[in-house]
């Protein structure tokens, strides 16, 4: 008898110990569908991440105009307008079921999947496939930190602490009707047997639930102690006060629900969902200042970049290329060698 069809969705913040666990997954017979995102040095051993989600989310994202770590509240309703899109949906619906040809169970992580989990929850049921997530909570403060430390952000940590905030308290939003589990990133690290055979207990995972003694011994070694790479803490990040505060308490009410899912803790998540949406209008609404002059700068180094004219080098070197072939170079292409170009 065939498994029944069911896909995870590791969903929420990046730099949470994602990866990790979709590591351990897809090592007990969870597949991820192929081809995935190359490793780096910020992940040696692999994201885990297809690469056709990757390029899907991020073509939708820009198409609406919100970023992956996206602080704004409004920003779910940019990406809530493709959620009822059937168009969207049907690609999602046709990409799915090839996937299904080498196991049951395929799980899908990605740092952006959190904006359209509608999407794929309807898809993946138009597919005959049961969707349940696992969201990895992490420190705030050790996420902050490890965005700074591996992606070079120039964001500041109030920034990243606050997309983390109104990432976590979504994602925790759009999965209360369905099988979730959440799973401390710091449990993971300590006791990952039993953490990932939780999991699969909850979400009932065959390939999980089923592994064998044998399964299990292959996956020692793939915790590497050197995870604990960032190891801050709120005192070693300036958060403003209010954030700070807001920022806490989702932590220690989203931690609480690794133990227990309860009713009175989404009712409280409710009201620092309201606090967090408060706090940016208000931060909103006294900043426009900011804005204006970032947008004068702006203008003024576009003006003073069209009134450079090219150095003779770069000019001539730009001439040796016929248009009908420079036309066919993709536009960030474009731009990339003019920037290598620039440096040199």
């Amino acid at each position: 008898m065939t498994n029944p069809r069911k896909v995870l969705f590791i969903a929420g913040a990046g730099r949470s110990g994602t990866s990790t666990l979709v590591g351990l997954l897809s090592r007990l017979g969870l597949h991820v569908p192929q081809p995935e995102v190359a490793a780096d040095d910020s992940n040696p051993k692999g994201f885990g991440e297809p690469q056709w989600v990757v390029d899907f989310h991020n073509r939708m994202l820009h198409e609406v105009e919100v970023q992956v770590s996206d602080s704004r509240p409004e920003a779910w309703e940019l990406t809530g307008a493709r959620h009822a899109d059937a168009a969207t949906v049907a690609q999602v619906s046709a990409w799915l079921p090839p996937h299904f040809a080498g196991a049951a169970e395929l799980v899908i992580k990605d740092p952006r999947l959190a904006w359209f989990l509608p999407v794929w929850r309807t898809a993946s049921v138009q597919c005959d496939a049961t969707p349940v997530f696992a969201t990895m909570l992490r420190p705030p403060a050790e996420v902050a930190g490890s965005r700074q430390k591996y992606y070079a952000s120039k964001l500041g940590a109030a920034h990243l602490a606050a997309g983390w905030v109104n990432m976590l308290l979504h994602t925790e939003l759009l999965t209360r009707d369905a099988p979730r589990v959440f799973v401390r990133y710091a449990d993971l690290l300590d006791d990952w047997r039993s953490v990932v055979a939780s999991v699969g207990e909850h979400l009932d995972l065959v390939a999980v639930r089923d592994a064998a003694d044998a399964d299990w011994t292959r996956l020692e070694g793939f915790i590497d102690p050197s995870l604990r790479r960032v190891g801050l803490d709120w005192a070693d990040l300036a958060f403003p006060p209010r954030l700070e505060t807001i920022a806490r308490e989702a932590w220690r009410l989203l931690n609480s629900l690794a133990d227990d899912d309860a009713p009175a803790t989404r009712e409280s998540l409710d009201c620092v969902r309201e606090d967090y949406r408060a706090l940016y209008s208000e931060s909103e609404a006294i900043s426009k200042s900011s804005v204006v002059a970032a947008e004068v700068r702006l203008r003024k180094a576009h003006r003073q970049r069209a009134a450079t004219p090219l150095p003779p080098d770069q000019a001539r070197l730009a001439d040796r290329i016929p248009h009908g072939l420079r036309a066919r170079i993709p536009a960030p292409v474009r731009r990339g060698i003019r920037r290598v170009i620039k440096r040199r």
